[in-house]
């Protein structure tokens, strides 16, 4: 398998963008423009809602906004172009007018990122990892766009009805090097591939808690690993608190998430959020800057 360089510190190219995470994991505030998502569908419809979300998380701390105009939650039935593009590109462009933040755009369709790229986005975050349309590794190469690559164990209609693993955290990383090598031999670069083991898309309860507590095995195969836990039903699975009201243990998740690796935090609750990676990764920072001193 091609990995990235684990000599040098980790990049992330998105175009003209380049990231580096030396100083914490960077945080992408989720903006839904969809009527159906599990925890905020039909929130932000509007551009003027969803215009005044995202600047609400722009204020609030976050590095980059991911807009979907698609549910991907378990049982969501697809949509065609046509309406994803009708619910995304007005707030897209929207948003690339007045928010000086990279967006992303969460899509498996490689003619919907095309035109979300021409409108100013320059991440595909893509739950299919380049499996749901045949065209969308070649846009990805030929646009210099970063792309994240999910696992995902069936699709969102199928996802949760029997989800079986003999060991989850072995498949996802198989699956994970496989993708690696599909994104590289379409001419995608290293420095543009971010990885993402799927929390929530076709796992169990112990299927989550699993790659959590073993996160830092996908952190080792050398590229930036994003973590998608914010207000999952795993959280409130363990928390018995439903969607709205997920954020201590969404904080929980994301803490460990951070001390194991994680270089990008996907979240709804951008503020809270901030806090909990801002100290969470200073601890980390002086934990390693300590390590062998006092045996010194």
């Amino acid at each position: 398998m091609t990995t990235a360089s684990s000599s040098s510190p980790l990049r992330l190219t998105a175009g003209s963008r380049t990231f580096s995470f030396e100083s914490g994991p960077l945080l992408m505030g989720v903006l839904n423009v969809t009527p159906d998502s599990f925890s905020d569908g039909g929130a932000f419809l509007t551009v003027e809602q969803a215009l005044q979300h995202a600047k609400q998380m722009e204020a609030e701390g976050a590095d980059i906004i991911d807009i979907g105009a698609e549910s991907s939650r378990p049982g969501a039935q697809p949509i065609d172009e046509t309406e994803e593009l009708r619910r995304l590109l007005p707030i897209l462009e929207a948003v690339h007018d007045a928010v000086p933040l990279p967006i992303s755009v969460d899509t498996t369709k490689a003619a919907v990122a095309r035109r979300a790229i021409r409108a100013g986005a320059t991440i595909v975050n893509d739950i299919s990892a380049l499996r749901g349309d045949p065209l969308m590794g070649s846009l990805v190469a030929e646009t210099g766009a970063a792309v994240v690559l999910m696992h995902m164990q069936g699709t969102p209609q199928t996802m949760q009805q029997a989800p079986r693993y003999g060991h989850v955290v072995e498949e996802v990383l198989a699956f994970l090097r496989e993708r690696v090598q599909v994104a590289i031999a379409h001419g995608i670069k290293g420095s543009q591939i971010v990885l993402d083991p799927g929390f929530g898309f076709g796992k169990l309860q112990e299927h989550n808690l699993q790659l959590l507590a073993e996160f830092d095995a996908f952190t080792k195969l050398g590229y930036p690993v994003l973590a998608g836990v914010s207000r999952k039903q795993f959280i409130g699975n363990l928390t018995q608190q439903p969607v709205q009201q997920r954020g201590y243990g969404t904080a929980g998740a994301v803490a460990v998430a951070v001390l194991k690796g994680a270089r990008i935090i996907r979240v709804h609750d951008v503020g809270s959020m901030r806090d909990t990676v801002s100290v969470v990764s200073a601890i980390s920072r002086h934990a390693r800057s300590h390590v062998g001193v006092s045996n010194a």
